[in-house]
């Protein structure tokens, strides 16, 4: 990976994974409804589930089982749904079209990082499967030392490893989760608009300075700029 240029507008950019960086929505879906239905519970539609991915595994996974009928929450719940997706994890996770092609440019620009609410040891395992694990320096999940997005912690500590003020870091994400991660944090943020966790903020969350991409090949310019 090329040395950030010191003309770079941005320094790091760190990406979400689910709905970022990858489509996993019918692997989460069918792991979470595999889990439903040992509980018996009703199965739910794959698009609900997308929806309530961002917030971190036990998080969602307690309501999807809450809206399928199931509570409280069971124990064992996050330990058979983590055993189970990890059976599934790349049957149909597949990188966005052009993320390739969009990481490699970005690459030359600045430092690439991941942050995810999702576990590192399953966000690693799909990086290297999808063969995008080579274009990031850093991988933070969620059972690394700091607490969850919306909290900032995770990528402050990133843009002090990598030497980054906020107006120099750039985080990309598909969700409202993001946007307020970006916040926190004092970054810039890119809204992937393509993502399965996209919803479309209040205006009054937005302060105007925002980036937006309806496709990964898009990131090039915004960086540019």
């Amino acid at each position: 990976m090329a040395e950030t240029p010191a003309t770079a507008r941005f320094r790091l950019v760190v990406f979400d994974l689910d709905g970022t960086l990858v489509d996993t929505r019918r692997d989460l879906a069918q792991s979470t409804n595999a889990l439903i239905a040992e509980l018996g519970g009703a199965a739910l539609d794959e698009g609900l589930i997308g929806r309530m991915v961002g917030h971190g595994v036990a998080v969602w996974l307690e309501r999807a089982l809450a809206v399928s009928g199931i509570t409280p929450f069971p124990p064992n719940a996050l330990e058979r749904f983590s055993a189970i997706y990890d059976e599934r994890l790349l049957n149909h996770t597949r990188a966005y079209e052009g993320i390739p092609e969009a990481l490699e440019q970005a690459g030359d620009i600045a430092r690439l990082a991941v942050l995810t609410n999702k576990m590192r040891r399953a966000t690693i395992k799909i990086l290297d499967g999808l063969d995008l694990a080579r274009f990031f320096t850093e991988v933070g999940g969620v059972d690394g030392p700091y607490p969850p997005k919306p909290a900032p912690d995770g990528l402050l500590a990133l843009m002090q490893r990598a030497g980054a003020t906020p107006q120099e870091t750039l985080l990309v994400g598909d969700s409202p989760i993001d946007l307020h991660t970006a916040r926190n944090a004092g970054a810039r943020i890119c809204v992937a608009r393509y993502g399965f966790g996209y919803i479309k903020s209040p205006p009054e969350e937005l302060e105007g300075d925002e980036f937006f991409m309806d496709r990964p090949e898009e990131l090039t310019a915004i960086l540019g700029t």
